[in-house]
């Protein structure tokens, strides 16, 4: 059943290059958003805030299921001593603590919690840019469709002469800091890939 998949989205990709090429002036270029994101260093200074939080966050629940941990061991060794309302009290007091464990892992990760207002702060500027960097390129250079070879995309094959990352990323650099070019770091998706002829 993959393998019938894996034909047919190769059969309408195929298709669908005919019917660009059969339609003229139409080009189609790629770019590798892990390898631009790569080469922007801002991008990785914002990636490092996240993951500190993230791990600040982590400790912080982490000593909250212990502490829990240890409310609901104490209480089985106590119970059997206990008299009703003082069960009471302590089940309460369990209930508590996990009700207060639940709302500060949805503030802190949930889907509108403070990692996801973080990382849309941070990342949502780096990834507009981006946007507009590769409109501008694909506007300049008059292509048509610009697809993402790291974006999950079934892209079978792709010529490096038609990768225009790099523009992009010049692009970029005129609104926020990139790496030069000659030192500029591959990213896994592009690693073992030979640069493209005339590039510098």
């Amino acid at each position: 059943m993959k393998t019938r998949t894996l034909f047919l989205v190769a059969f309408l990709m195929m298709l669908g290059i005919s019917t660009v090429k059969a339609q003229g002036n139409q080009k189609i270029a790629y770019v590798d958003t892990d390898y631009i994101l790569l080469n922007i260093p801002e991008y990785g200074d914002a990636q490092e805030e996240i993951n500190q939080m993230s791990v600040r966050w982590e400790k912080e629940l982490k000593g909250l299921r212990d502490k829990l941990d240890q409310m609901k061991r104490d209480y089985q060794t106590e119970s059997v001593l206990l008299s009703d309302d003082m069960k009471k009290k302590k089940e309460e007091a369990i209930a508590a603590k996990e009700q207060e464990l639940v709302t500060l892992q949805m503030q802190y990760f949930g889907p509108e919690g403070e990692l996801f207002s973080k990382r849309t702060e941070l990342v949502q500027p780096i990834q507009e840019k981006i946007y507009n960097a590769i409109t501008q390129v694909a506007q300049v250079k008059n292509y048509t469709f610009v697809l993402d070879k790291a974006a999950g995309a079934t892209v079978l094959y792709c010529n490096d002469k038609f990768d225009i990352s790099d523009e992009v990323l010049d692009e970029i650099g005129n609104v926020m800091q990139t790496v030069r070019r000659q030192d500029r770091k591959r990213s896994n998706s592009t690693a073992g890939t030979k640069p493209a002829e005339g590039k510098k």
